[in-house]
């Protein structure tokens, strides 16, 4: 065995060109994979995270359907003998609130899977500031609760979260919406709502969640100040967000509060199903491409071990001639394989891992659609022990066939040319 690795390092050695060339090979193909696996996963995780921060795990609502298939008409008369005809019908009026909210909040919170609880009501206005009028959300919370379902207190541009609960009629503005009114912490806006009553909010604070369709429409209250500006009673809420321990678990627990509470219950997943099925799309992607790069650098061995072969016949024909079984003849020309796969693969990884970290360091170009200061790359073990045993596996099938074929020589015929 050790001649059969001493014939495989002369022939190495033989042609250094032709060595470093596999090797690059091998190198790029994993270079290229980790700075591609680690910058797609990076975006994917922030994506992922900003969904997460911005949504709840649960948000368990009341579902209002206007129909109009059901008349009070047909309550009163028989429907088998009169046909009924109402022009112009009223919909009923159907509250969006959630009936015995304190009951299901109590409830809620003795589940233990649920980390965090907030209780919501929101309400489109109109938000007036000067001359500038926009129309967005207004989200009534417990603010406390609220940060802890989204971070919120990570995500402030100016102020605190806890100045909601020290300033009266204070109000919690996204970074985007600000701008768009000319205002900043200390000033004073006016919300109207659409039942024509308004409210004078002074900003105590900014937030950005790195999401325009948020950060320039949506605002924070305390929950008490919605009630009050839509003229309701302190038990009306529209909606409760959850968070759970386990996030993972969303879909069926989800699944659950809906049939137990006889109310619509959304998971984040499906709250932000386009979004989810453009990180499936990247994900299969970056996994297509990998793929590709780490194989066509196989390809790459399996040619030049094919070329080194054919160089090399007279060599397996003289060895074989010495004794030298086709089993040795494979031993030494895997061993030269799997050697450029070993160390191309160990500086591919360092390669990559430069990359990445250099993409990494880059700034992102500022903008008030996506709060990142860097361009998001992860550094997973993982992908690293992959892009190793994927590196050695492809170089080792890269060389088994022509290996083989080595074995097979027969070195009479060869001799005789």
């Amino acid at each position: 065995m050790n001649v059969n690795f001493e014939i495989a390092k002369t022939h190495l050695l033989a042609k250094p060109k032709q060595t470093l060339i596999a090797m690059l090979g091998v190198t790029f193909g994993i270079g290229m994979y980790i700075l591609m696996i680690s910058f797609m996963q990076g975006f994917n995780e922030f994506l992922e995270d900003t969904l997460l921060s911005s949504t709840p795990d649960v948000r368990i609502y009341n579902d209002i359907k206007t129909d109009y298939s059901h008349s009070i008409l047909d309550d009163i008369s028989d429907t088998g003998k009169v046909l009924n005809i109402v022009y112009h019908p009223k919909p009923k009026d159907i509250q969006p609130n959630l009936k015995n909210s304190q009951r299901l909040l109590d409830d809620l919170k003795k589940d233990t899977r649920i980390a965090a609880t907030s209780p919501q009501l929101s309400t489109q206005v109109f938000y007036v500031s000067g001359p500038t009028q926009i129309n967005g959300t207004l989200n009534g919370v417990n603010i406390l609760e609220e940060a802890k379902l989204t971070g919120l207190q990570d995500k402030m541009k100016t102020g605190r979260i806890e100045n909601l609960l020290t300033t009266d009629n204070g109000i919690l503005m996204g970074h985007g919406l600000s701008k768009k009114l000319n205002v900043k912490t200390g000033d004073i806006v006016t919300l109207a709502s659409p039942k024509g009553t308004s409210m004078r909010f002074r900003v105590v604070g900014t937030f950005q969640f790195g999401m325009g369709a948020l950060d320039n429409i949506k605002s924070y209250v305390n929950i008490s100040k919605v009630q009050q500006l839509l003229n309701k009673d302190n038990q009306y809420i529209t909606e409760i967000s959850l968070k759970l321990k386990e996030y993972d678990n969303a879909t069926e627990v989800a699944k659950e509060f809906a049939n137990r509470y006889n109310y619509k219950a959304d998971d984040w997943k499906t709250s932000n199903a386009s979004a989810m099925v453009s990180i499936l799309i990247r994900n299969v992607m970056t996994i297509v491409v990998s793929f590709t790069l780490l194989v066509v650098a196989g390809f790459g061995i399996y040619n030049i071990m094919s070329m080194t072969i054919q160089n090399k016949l007279k060599d397996i024909a003289i060895l074989k001639a010495q004794g030298f079984s086709a089993k040795d003849i494979r031993q030494i020309f895997l061993t030269e394989s799997i050697t450029i796969g070993v160390v191309g693969a160990a500086v591919g990884l360092l390669l990559g891992f430069a990359m990445s970290s250099a993409v990494y360091s880059l700034p992102f170009p500022k903008n008030d659609f996506i709060s990142i200061t860097h361009f998001p790359v992860t550094f997973h073990w993982y992908h690293y022990a992959f892009g190793v045993v994927f590196g050695i596996v492809t170089t080792f099938f890269a060389g088994l066939m022509p290996s083989v074929k080595a074995g097979k020589v027969d070195p009479v015929a060869i001799l005789r040319g």
